[in-house]
């Protein structure tokens, strides 16, 4: 019987625990033993693995965030500390791994399958939805249905009191998690790392709207932009004339139960990550995108910074 482990690298998602669920249930359908390594590559230099029952994920398919705990490891950067987890998978039998994260992580795995040959499949796991070479993260699809149950909340008092909302959310360098929330909640200003802007070019049309009978406006910037949110917010009230507000929804938008799609993604992700280690995959990443599932290198999604679609910016541009 071969034995096969999972691991939660960087940040958490909603979708994390319907894929160790599956993880389990799919490693025993095919005749694997399934284990637990908690805590990241931390639990790979700590020795804090278990081997996977189905009482141990009873229960966890509506939760966010992960069983296992997940962490940013720096000691596993040192090979001494690599060769330690090393030695940790083979008291174990442990030879192939699963990993949920973003590329970092999938760049150290290969380190590391260079250096031991412990095979792995990588599972793109990241609200920012920033990993080249996928269209879609686990995560992505919870974290928007939370903005845009957030944005709707705003929109009420927004309306009431006539204000301007300046909305920020995550997604560090990457504009995906603003944009896909711009397009599909109506607000009236965007700003993504992605695009160049100038507020200028705003503000004959909005001071018309307000004379047209606007009662308030909603603003999404991603953190990455040049600007603090602070910055949009004080432009919408000395230039604009509209009191403003801002709401940074921060953390919200990692949690929560997972939606329908992440967890059917989760299902599918989880099924070709061992099946590929199964069929003899050595170093990849599953990713998804219009052509459907596809095995791809590690220098293919970590060697350049993912582009948005250019369909979906051109809507921003026309707008």
């Amino acid at each position: 019987m071969k034995n096969i482990a999972i691991l939660c690298s960087g940040g958490d998602v909603s979708g994390m625990n319907p894929a160790l669920k599956h993880f389990v249930e799919y490693s025993i359908q095919k005749g694997l033993t399934p284990y637990f390594v908690y805590n990241g590559y931390e639990g790979l230099i700590d020795d804090d693995m278990k081997e996977a029952s189905y009482s141990d994920v009873s229960g966890i398919i509506n939760r966010g965030g992960t069983k296992i705990g997940s962490a940013r490891s720096q000691r596993f950067r040192e090979k001494k500390y690599r060769d330690i987890a090393k030695q940790n998978l083979d008291a174990r039998g442990i030879d192939m791994l699963v990993a949920m994260g973003g590329d970092g992580s999938f760049k150290a795995l290969d380190i590391f399958y260079k250096e031991s040959g412990v095979r792995f499949c990588g599972i793109p796991a990241t609200i920012d939805n920033d990993i080249n070479g996928t269209d879609y993260s686990l995560g992505v699809d919870t974290a928007l249905n939370i903005i845009k149950v957030s944005i709707d909340a705003i929109r009420d008092t927004a309306s009431s009191f006539r204000r301007a909302f300046v909305i920020e959310t995550m997604g560090r360098d990457c504009g995906y998690l603003a944009l896909i929330s711009h397009l599909t909640s109506g607000s009236e200003l965007c700003l993504i790392p992605e695009v160049d802007y100038d507020l200028k070019k705003y503000e004959q049309e909005f001071k018309k709207q307000i004379k047209n009978g606007r009662r308030y406006f909603i603003a999404i910037v991603s953190e990455g932009i040049k600007q603090d949110s602070s910055e949009i917010s004080e432009w919408f009230e000395s230039v604009i004339g509209m009191e403003s507000r801002v709401s940074i929804l921060g953390h919200i938008q990692r949690g929560g139960n997972p939606s329908t799609y992440d967890r059917l993604m989760a299902y599918k992700l989880v099924n070709k990550a061992i099946d590929g280690l199964l069929d003899g995959n050595q170093m990849s990443v599953i990713c998804y995108t219009k052509s459907g599932f596809e095995f791809k290198t590690i220098e293919e999604v970590t060697s350049k910074k993912k582009e948005l679609d250019p369909e979906l910016l051109s809507y921003l541009e026309r707008f």
